[in-house]
């Protein structure tokens, strides 16, 4: 067999690299979520009825339990923008650097949210019960100038919240090319949708701010708004269908 050549078809090789690559966006995307859920479940903590100790007797378990209304409350808002986040990642599936940052500030609000969510809610049920739910919250009626100071803190911590969250819906909208059409336009929407939410926060904060001393509480009524991101959603959606070719 001499003086024949014998050619081999390449082979193509496994992409090691591409392998690795998926890999390791895996990785940071589950350390990425593990610490936002991480951080969220902290900040429920903080929310915590019964202060920094474990009631000792029945009388101290009675006590922690007026709390428990309010404690309800903030505990649905703060699962509400985590579940935001929750379906943001299962819908965009982003790992980019952007993605990183915007869910590390998200986090960031998160632990700052919690101290005026918790102030609010229990000084709103401590005035309508008379004293008796959340006993240990000074009425919000008490002073003028700290319930100002209160619902604008609120306000500007909600809206920096809802901000952040519709910056990561619409950067995973533009960003994230493997969505289909109805992924996207979901997206989209979601994106209107904490957009709105953070205008009522903006909103809230600024009435707390302009209104005289005896009807700053009145700023509490702007979240009445929110009522609305049904049609507002359902306005959004109609016109992105419109944006389709026939």
């Amino acid at each position: 067999m001499q003086g024949q050549v014998f050619y081999y078809r390449a082979m193509p090789e496994p992409s090691v690299s591409s392998e690795f690559e998926v890999r390791r966006e895996r990785t940071e995307s589950a350390r990425l979520d593990n610490f936002v859920d991480g951080a969220f479940a902290f900040a429920i903590t903080l929310l915590l009825i019964s202060g920094a100790t474990m009631p000792r007797d029945v009388a101290a378990l009675e006590h922690a339990l007026l709390g428990v209304p309010a404690f309800a409350v903030c505990f649905a808002q703060l699962a509400w923008f985590w579940h935001a986040h929750v379906r943001w990642r299962d819908t965009v599936r982003l790992t980019d650097r952007v993605s990183l940052v915007l869910s590390l500030l998200l986090v960031f609000f998160a632990l700052i949210f919690v101290f005026p969510l918790h102030l609010v809610y229990a000084g709103f049920f401590n005035g309508i019960s008379g004293g008796m739910l959340s006993p240990d919250v000074t009425r919000l009626t008490g002073s003028t100038i700290g319930t100002a100071a209160l619902f604008a803190c609120y306000g500007l911590s909600y809206a920096c919240m809802a901000g952040t969250l519709a910056t990561l819906y619409r950067h995973g909208a533009r960003t994230a090319a493997w969505l289909d059409w109805k992924e996207s336009d979901s997206v989209r929407v979601r994106s209107v949708i904490f957009t709105y939410v953070a205008a009522v926060g903006l909103f809230s904060a600024l009435l707390a701010l302009v209104l005289p001393g005896q009807l700053t509480g009145l700023s509490g009524s702007a979240y009445f708004l929110l009522v609305l991101i049904g049609p507002v959603a359902k306005y959004y959606r109609s016109h992105l269908k419109a944006k389709l070719p026939p």
